[in-house]
C-alpha cells in the first residue's frame, strides 16, 4: 500500500507523531497488521469511546485474520465549527489523560486537531504516511517487513451518513472504505443495515460489530449533565472530570447569544432523552 508523498502533509507547529505504544513487531506472522483510527470531536472523551477499541479488539481477535498493532484517537479541528466544541488543545489534553491513565495501548494524534479542517480520507492518508513511510511499517519476528493497514473505527451513526447523497464524495468513500476499510460499532438508535445501505460495493471492507452491552453514553449528554449540575462520575474518566472543572469547560452550550438557534439536533435529542427518562433537572 503506497503512501502519499511527504509534500501532501503540512504538519502543525511543533508536531510530533505519537508512536510510543505502537507495536513494531508482529506477534503472529500469518496475520495482517492493522492500526485503528477513531476520528471525532471527543468533546469530551467518554468511556464509550474507549470501549469502542475494546469491542473492536475482541471482534478482530475472534473473527478476522488481522492483528491490531496500534489504536489512535484523532480529535477534529476547531474549524469543524460544531456548537459547543471545546478548543482543540483542551480536547487533545483530555484524550491524552484518558488514554494514558485508562489504557495500555491507545494513543492520541494531534495532527488533525491543530490545523485547518481535514477530511477523514486525508487523515487516514496521514496515518498511512507516518506509519508506513516515516516509520517504515513494522516487522515480523523473522525480520520480514510489513506495511500496516490503516482502518477507521466508527459508530454506525457516522457510517449511516455515508449512505446519504451528497454528504461524502465518492472519491473519499472509495479511499476510506475501499483502500483502508472500517469497523462499525453498533450505536443505540442506529440500524446497522441502514448504516451500510448504498455501500454495497465496499461491504467486503466494512466490518459491523454489535454491542453486546448497550451503551448510549454520548459526549452531548455528558456536556448537558455538566450544564445541569449532574454527576458524570463513571461516565468519563476521573482525570477528565478534574480537567473539565479546572478549566471551566462546558458551563454553557458554547453557541453564544443565539443559543437556541445554534443548538444542534444532537443536543436537542439528548435533552429529550434525559427529560423522558426523568433525569433532567428543572432549572
Amino acid at each position: 500500500m503506497a503512501a502519499q508523498s511527504s509534500s501532501t502533509f503540512a504538519n502543525p507547529p511543533n508536531y510530533t507523531f505519537t508512536s510510543h505504544r505502537l507495536h513494531r513487531t508482529l506477534h503472529a506472522s500469518d496475520k495482517q497488521p492493522i492500526v485503528l483510527v477513531a476520528c471525532g470531536s471527543f468533546n469530551p472523551i467518554t468511556y464509550h469511546h474507549l470501549r469502542m477499541f475494546e469491542m473492536a479488539n475482541d471482534f478482530v481477535r475472534q473473527n478476522t485474520n488481522f492483528e491490531i498493532v496500534g489504536g489512535y484517537l484523532s480529535p477534529v479541528s476547531e474549524e469543524y465549527e460544531k456548537p459547543g466544541l471545546a478548543r482543540a488543545h483542551h480536547r487533545v489534553n483530555m484524550c491524552t489523560l484518558a488514554t494514558e491513565q485508562e489504557s495500555s495501548g491507545l494513543m492520541v494524534d494531534s495532527w488533525e486537531a491543530f490545523q485547518n479542517y481535514q477530511r477523514t480520507a486525508v487523515v487516514l492518508d496521514h496515518f498511512d504516511y507516518e506509519i508506513n513511510t516515516v516509520l517504515g511499517g513494522i516487522s515480523t519476528r523473522d525480520g520480514e517487513h510489513r506495511d500496516v493497514r490503516i482502518m477507521l473505527l466508527a459508530g454506525s451513526d457516522l457510517i449511516s451518513t455515508m449512505s446519504e447523497p451528497g454528504v461524502w464524495s465518492h472519491n473519499d468513500l472509495d479511499r476510506i472504505l475501499g483502500r483502508y476499510g472500517t469497523f462499525v460499532i453498533e450505536r443505540t438508535g442506529s440500524s446497522m443495515d441502514q448504516a451500510t445501505d448504498s455501500l454495497a460495493r465496499w461491504l467486503n471492507s466494512i466490518y459491523p460489530i454489535p454491542q453486546l452491552v448497550q451503551n448510549d453514553v454520548s459526549s452531548t449528554k455528558v456536556r448537558l449533565f455538566f450544564r445541569r449540575g449532574l454527576s458524570v462520575r463513571y461516565l468519563i474518566p476521573a482525570a477528565v472530570i478534574d480537567y473539565i472543572k479546572q478549566n471551566y469547560l462546558y458551563l454553557d452550550d458554547g453557541s453564544g447569544p443565539d443559543k437556541e438557534k445554534g443548538k444542534d439536533k444532537e443536543s436537542e435529542e439528548a435533552e429529550t432523552s434525559l427529560r423522558d427518562g426523568g433525569f433532567l433537572l428543572q432549572l
